[in-house]
């Protein structure tokens, strides 16, 4: 069985046709939930990109493999999804965004063990210029995606699917939607009338220009998410391979007054996650099991049937996939640890159910709402009398999390100093580019 994952950065749910936004073409995410399995709740555990990225990677809580903040390198002595597949006998490749190689954003990440099982690789640690970008291949001279990079990366990922041995599994990372909003082909926005943009009740003070701009580039990951299945049909591999597009995290984008990531607000930590795969039980079948980031690798590896290692600490959501009858987790826990840049100095944590959010920070609690009573979460109920006896049944929910994932809720100060990270005075790490 082969495997090919995709994830967009920055890319929030209810985007698409399929759940129900019409503002981006999104014919081909569409086909891909009519013909997969939608995970309507699916969470970004801790929405920033590395942190997500290193969970992603190991299947561990981000206080085990320590990439709680961005530009920090992710450490080598541990499975990951890339070494495991490869000492399972798979070809692993790797394109795209990176950003698990510490502060230089324009480094070349050498052949080895930081590349985490990846022996294909055309990649960058980090970059959000999506024209002309450069990357990587096993050499310390940098090369130029032509054109918009997510085109002429899924161009190098058809290259890849067409000239692989079986298995093979590949993961591929774009850089849009994520900001610049506006550094997009025209003719994508073209497909997004100004004027046809809807802002959510929850947005007091929208720029509609960014909101364009962001659909604009979903559109055209649309388009992309279409030639890679087309090519997995003519290829005559679509029946043996399991295919999976999600995002590292949301994006704000105005609502509840904030912007980008690191706030546990659904724009933030809710993401898209679409699979189809062989064994899955239903074609087009929607699915409300809670899965989170660190729940990719053990389901995953179920999927593969490929013995799981005890370093992980997600789920195997695996029969959730091949059975309707599966309950799955009662709640899942997000968290920030160090957030940094607008939100230096405010870590929160938060128990995310089926049905709520509830949210604590520092000083107490902080968030409750009933997300499918309040889906735009314009009521917190946090501390009203009517909701006591919920707020105390998930404030419980949330410790027995914390302790799972052994956090005891320090302030970021604490952490770093366990680690030995130091940051700058917005709380991020130093980082550069020595292209530039």
């Amino acid at each position: 069985m082969n495997l090919v994952f995709v994830f967009a950065d920055q890319m929030r749910a209810g985007c698409c046709g399929f759940d129900g936004n019409s503002l981006a073409s999104t014919p081909n995410f569409d086909h891909l939930a009519a013909t997969g399995l939608h995970f309507s709740n699916c969470v970004s555990g801790t929405p920033v990109c590395g942190p997500w990225r290193g969970c992603f990677f190991t299947g561990q809580y981000p206080l085990t493999h320590g990439v709680f903040l961005n530009d920090l390198r992710l450490p080598t002595d541990r499975p990951t999804l890339g070494t495991i597949l490869k000492q399972a006998g798979y070809e692993t490749g790797y394109i795209g965004k990176w950003h698990l190689d510490g502060a230089d954003r324009g480094g070349f990440i050498p052949p080895g063990p930081r590349r985490q099982g990846f022996d294909f690789w055309a990649a960058a640690n980090c970059s959000h210029n999506y024209f002309e970008s450069h990357y990587y291949r096993d050499t310390p001279e940098p090369q130029t995606w032509s054109g918009y990079d997510a085109i002429a990366q899924t161009d190098e990922a058809i290259r890849f699917i067409k000239n692989a041995s079986q298995p093979f599994a590949l993961v591929m990372s774009w850089g849009p939607p994520h900001d610049p909003y506006e550094m997009v082909p025209p003719e994508y926005l073209d497909k997004v009338p100004l004027e046809k943009v809807q802002v959510p009740p929850n947005c007091p003070n929208p720029d509609m220009n960014d909101m364009r701009g962001y659909h604009a580039h979903i559109s055209a990951l649309d388009e992309q998410i279409g030639r890679l299945t087309t090519t997995l049909d003519e290829c005559g591999l679509t029946d043996d391979t399991i295919f999976i597009f999600t995002s590292d995290h949301g994006d704000m984008l105005g609502s509840q007054n904030h912007t980008q990531k690191q706030v546990p607000w659904n724009e933030s930590i809710k993401v898209p996650l679409l699979i189809r795969a062989p064994m899955q039980f239903a074609a087009g079948a929607q699915t409300q099991t809670l899965f989170n980031v660190w729940d990719f690798l053990p389901t995953l590896l179920g999927l593969l049937d490929i013995p799981c290692p005890g370093t992980v600490e997600g789920l195997d959501l695996s029969e959730g996939v091949r059975s309707k009858i599966f309950q799955g987790p009662e709640s899942t826990l997000a968290c920030a640890i160090a957030p940094f840049g607008r939100y230096h100095g405010r870590p929160w944590r938060a128990a995310i159910t089926r049905q709520h959010t509830y949210a604590r920070n520092l000083n107490g609690p902080w968030l409750l709402y009933d997300n499918i009573a309040d889906p735009f979460q314009t009521h917190n109920l946090v501390n009203r009398p009517e909701s006591t006896a919920l707020q105390t049944e998930l404030a419980a929910d949330l410790q027995r999390l914390l302790e799972s994932a052994g956090d005891d809720f320090q302030p970021a100060p604490t952490h770093l100093a366990r680690f030995g990270y130091e940051v700058e005075a917005n709380g991020a790490r130093p980082y550069y580019n020595s292209l530039t």
